[in-house]
């Protein structure tokens, strides 16, 4: 194992490594109903982003500095998934990869497979859940509504499923560049998780589970059928999220530590 660090020093590329493959295989041991609960709980979570969104848009005067600002409310969801320890599907693209990549085996990939499959079922069922909130039990105000309406449009709509999947790569990898940094940010949390997020947001980029969120509140109102909303938009902000998330960011970790690894 790597020499533990005082809390002055910066980890050592091995040492967080170690942390989060460690991280890892505790999620990978995890029973399958604690996965799904863990993994609903963050979608009905993570749909905070949109409604955060949502509420300052309308608080916000319109004008040039209304997308700077109600894209701070983007990384609201983030907060409340990470630091209450909830099972984010963008998250597992590189936590249970890490251990894979050092001591590959087809148990433990199909055991991999097994806990992406649960989470994202869970987080989609929970985003669909909060959405089914927002438009038929009706908590929003009508201006709040119409915010979330504009919002989810132009994160749906205005984009081919090519751009969608282009523009998810850069999303799974600042989530996985997060999930690589908190292990050195004891104490800053909260801004890593910021900084990460709000680049998504403000960039345009692609996420699959708070954009499923904008997918399934147009889908209830009838704005976009089931085909657009998941060939159209969820499967390739998948695609373009594991490919961030695990086929650069995971790869890249992988890379500098491989030669360390005891």
């Amino acid at each position: 194992m790597a020499k533990k660090a005082t809390e002055t020093e910066r980890l050592e590329a091995k040492t967080v490594y170690e942390i989060v493959q460690h991280e890892g295989e505790k999620e990978m041991r995890r029973p399958v109903k604690s996965l799904w609960w863990s993994g609903f709980a963050a979608g009905l979570a993570i749909s905070t982003s949109l409604v955060a969104q949502g509420m300052l848009h309308v608080t916000v005067p319109e004008g040039g500095w209304r997308l700077p600002l109600e894209s701070f409310g983007y990384c609201i969801g983030f907060m409340i998934v990470v630091l209450g320890r909830m099972q984010l599907f963008t998250e597992n693209t590189i936590t249970p990869v890490l251990p894979i990549m050092a001591n590959f085996s087809t148990r433990s990939l199909v055991v991999m497979l097994r806990l992406w499959a649960v989470v994202l079922a869970a987080n989609l069922a929970g985003t669909f859940t909060a959405m089914v909130f927002v438009k038929v039990v009706g908590v929003a105000t009508r201006e709040q509504l119409t915010a979330f309406y504009e919002i989810s449009r132009h994160a749906i709509l205005s984009k081919s499923a090519l751009e969608t999947l282009l523009l998810a790569i850069p999303a799974g990898f600042y989530v996985a560049v997060m999930v690589w940094m908190l292990p050195s940010s004891k104490g800053f949390e909260v801004w890593v998780i910021i900084i990460m997020t709000y680049l998504i947001a403000i960039g345009g980029f692609a996420h699959v589970i708070v954009g499923s969120a904008e997918a399934f509140l147009l889908l209830l109102d009838g704005q976009v059928g089931v085909l657009r909303a998941f060939a159209g938009y969820l499967l390739p902000a998948l695609v373009g999220n594991i490919i961030g998330g695990t086929a650069l960011f995971s790869l890249l970790a992988y890379a500098q530590v491989r030669e360390e690894i005891e």
